[in-house]
């Protein structure tokens, strides 16, 4: 039984409380910290048997019981409690992205070099998503051959408020993409180019973001990928993807609540995608965890290391760049 301490007790910290109190057999949370807690927060917090609740975070680190630390924290924050956390000795999982620069990130790097007995693994639940999985499978069972071409469609059913600027679209949206179109085609990205604007909420280009996107990628291994972003439809959370190649193509489709089909005079009717992330992955959440949580136990590799969590902030930046700048631009040009 892996014994965790939670850094953060914002919405993605209270997710992992939750699943790996009900889902996640191999592990337990035994602290959780953050700067801002508040009797709420810590009533929640108590309701699933945690007893140590701090604000400092470092009690956390310093605690000889904790053997991981899942870092939930802001993002700005991601890089120094991790390596605050590995310096320690204890086991990482950091939620994404790692940070805002490839500096920080080699940083993080660094100190695991320096700690070669600590587990580190970065927070894309996606892979373990049942759909997204089940493409990768296919792809590495050799059933459609050479990947060709990966459509992504990522769509949030609601848009942020307009201030909502901690991050741009591409690091706090998109890069659960970008990592996906890595992941599905088991390969690095080379180049891409963005066509992106606010269309939504146009008053989010006084912060120099934006709300629409299209995201065209040469991937190493020569496949083609395009990802489609959107951070509002109407309809639900909109999250499909297909692969194409040289023998076939794998696609899914959207969760619903049921598959159920009307036929009538009227019409053909079907349920809409499920509305919110957490009931469309909620699983998927659990699932991350119990693969950290294996590779401690059996001193494997973690399933997502430091290498995808590199990659997804480069291939960020060169987004960013891209848009900004109306060019393609190769990923070889981000450091």
């Amino acid at each position: 039984m892996v014994k965790v301490g939670i850094i953060g007790a914002g919405r993605i910290g209270k997710v992992h409380l939750e699943s790996i109190s009900y889902h996640v057999k191999n592990a337990t949370v035994v602290a959780m910290a953050d700067p801002f807690m508040n009797d709420e927060t810590e009533s929640f917090i108590k309701e699933f048997g945690v007893e140590k609740i701090y604000k400092d975070y470092k009690e956390i680190i310093n605690d000889p019981e904790i053997d991981a630390v899942l870092v939930c924290s802001s993002t700005d924050t991601h890089a120094p409690i991790s390596i605050e956390a590995i310096e320690a000795g204890k086991h990482v999982f950091c939620e994404k992205p790692l940070a805002n620069t490839t500096d920080k990130i080699k940083e993080i790097a660094e100190a695991l070099k320096a700690h070669p007995e600590v587990k580190f693994q970065v927070g894309f639940n996606r892979r373990f998503d049942h759909n997204f999985a089940a493409i990768r499978k296919a792809y590495d069972e050799g059933k459609i051959g050479d990947a060709q071409i990966l459509k992504i469609t990522s769509r949030d059913p609601q848009a942020p408020p307009v201030g909502y600027c901690a991050a741009s679209i591409f690091l706090d949206m998109t890069i659960h993409d970008f990592d996906m179109a890595c992941f599905l085609t088991n390969s690095d990205v080379e180049e891409l180019y963005v066509y992106a604007d606010a269309l939504i909420n146009p008053g989010i280009r006084e912060y120099g973001d934006f709300d629409t996107a299209i995201i065209s990628m040469k991937m190493a291994n020569g496949a083609l990928a395009v990802i489609d972003n959107s951070r509002q439809a109407m309809y639900g959370y909109d999250q499909r993807a297909e692969l194409f190649g040289s023998k076939g193509m794998v696609a899914t489709s959207n969760d619903t609540l049921s598959s159920a089909v009307l036929s009538t005079v009227d019409g053909v009717t079907g349920e809409k995608p499920l509305y919110f992330f957490l009931e469309r992955y909620m699983e998927s959440f659990s699932q991350e965890v119990r693969e950290f949580c294996d590779a401690i136990i059996n001193n494997t590799e973690t399933p997502v290391g430091i290498h995808a969590g590199m990659q997804s902030v480069k291939i960020a930046l060169a987004a960013e760049k891209s848009a900004n700048e109306g060019r393609p631009v190769k990923l070889s040009e981000i450091d």
